[in-house]
């Protein structure tokens, strides 16, 4: 009994796959996807299948699936649907299991072969070509919503970061700018080191990578130096999971303004870096060693910036809180709901602004993350990384990212 239950065909584990509601006239369904891009393939289920997929656990074994489907729909999912739906799942390597570890060891060592980490998004996301996308990236700082050329308050100051959103530039482009303009008319130095979101997960809670980043304009290399030293420093575990680099958009949407903004006046390093991991690993004595594992891997990066005697920029690249039904509620958001959002984030970043990187772990905590605040690991680390005055909100927004009203906030922020 004890094989059965470590059979996947058996006990199905679907992986950490996202997925979005949809609607066609009158029927429902739901869209998954791999956002770590091992798969390409996409799913659209009806109700009732999306009701089955969230008992592929590793816990339920198919015929247990089964009889939940039972007792929620009084009618039987025949045995032999089960098992094509879990042959073309794992064909999709939408399931957990060797063929998934096996796609993720090949895409691992063509990632680590590759000379360079190419622009995954250009052409997509934003302007493929360098010129087009130079004229977008301007339109961002000049449009209703963005920031303009007027001078900055702080225009000539050394800053110590920022913080700007990682949402689609050809919707975001604008709350991306007023960030990147501080960034743009301060005493900016060589070296950024870019946080990104990881929303794949990862089980180190960072990854980093020493791979030179490409986009439309041009290459961003890496700080070889520094990478280096952190490696050489103990930093080796955080290198594991580089290939989370090869699909995750975070950090490649900062590189084209980082480029347009500083890059075309003086060269320019990044250290480019994912992470993941929830507020309750700071406070939560059961998730203490995910929690040192945070506190080890700053403490290295902060040695190995201080031991390379350059100055560095920490940018990250976060969003705030996602609500309604793609995110996991019952229902869509209201007008009432969006604006009591809005104004739990705006107290939320009152502690960004203070830096203090411990109350603003320790308020989203408090409410149990019921907001899904995904930006959190890139905001908490840059506030243990820089040594700054004062944390400045400078732009709040937020889209709407499907039929439902589902919608996402951020904001743009300048640390000086």
């Amino acid at each position: 009994m004890a094989d059965t239950a470590k059979d996947p065909k058996q006990f199905p584990l679907l992986r950490n796959l996202q997925f979005s509601p949809i609607k066609d006239k009158d029927e429902q369904y739901v869209l998954f996807w791999d956002p770590t891009g091992l798969s390409v393939e996409k799913l659209v289920v009806p109700l009732n299948y999306f009701y089955l997929l969230q008992h592929f656990d590793g816990e339920h074994s198919l015929d247990q699936i089964g009889a939940q489907y039972l007792k929620k729909f009084g009618e039987f999912f025949m045995p032999d649907r089960l098992e094509k739906l879990v042959a073309d799942l794992e064909e999709k390597l939408f399931l957990e299991g060797e063929r998934v570890e096996a796609a993720m060891r090949e895409a691992q060592a063509a990632f680590r072969r590759a000379p360079l980490r190419p622009a995954a998004f250009a052409g997509k996301s934003y302007e493929g070509d360098g010129e087009k996308l130079k004229v977008q990236l301007e339109g961002f700082f000049s449009s209703r919503e963005g920031p303009d050329f007027k001078p900055s308050a702080n225009k000539g100051n050394q800053i110590k970061g920022i913080v700007a959103p990682h949402y689609e530039l050809s919707v975001g482009g604008p709350i991306y700018a007023w960030a990147y303009k501080e960034l743009q008319e301060a005493e900016t130095p060589d070296v950024f080191v870019i946080l990104g979101t990881c929303h794949a997960g990862l089980k180190n809670c960072f990854a980093v990578t020493d791979k030179d980043f490409e986009t439309p304009l041009g290459i961003v290399p890496v700080n070889k130096e520094m990478l280096v030293r952190f490696r050489q420093n103990g930093g080796e575990p955080f290198f594991d999971e580089d290939s989370s680099h090869r699909n995750e958009h975070s950090i490649e949407f900062q590189l084209p303004f980082l480029q347009h903004t500083v890059g075309s006046k003086k060269p320019i390093t990044i250290l480019p870096i994912l992470s993941s991991f929830p507020p309750a690993c700071l406070i939560e004595p059961t998730l203490r060693p995910t929690g040192e594992r945070v506190g080890t891997f700053l403490s290295l990066l902060k040695n190995a910036i201080v031991e390379s005697g350059k100055e560095v920029c920490v940018i990250a690249s976060a969003e705030l809180a996602h609500i309604g039904m793609r995110y996991g509620d019952p229902t869509p958001p209201t007008d009432f709901s969006f604006h009591r959002c809005m104004q739990t984030d705006l107290e939320m970043l009152k502690t960004v602004e203070e830096l203090n990187g411990d109350a603003f772990a320790q308020f989203i905590h408090k409410e149990e993350d019921r907001r899904r605040i995904s930006g959190f690991s890139a905001i908490y680390s840059l506030l243990q990384l820089i040594q700054a005055e004062k944390g400045q909100v400078l732009r709040y927004d937020r889209s709407v990212t499907d039929q439902f009203n589902s919608t996402v906030t951020y904001a743009s922020m300048a640390f000086f």
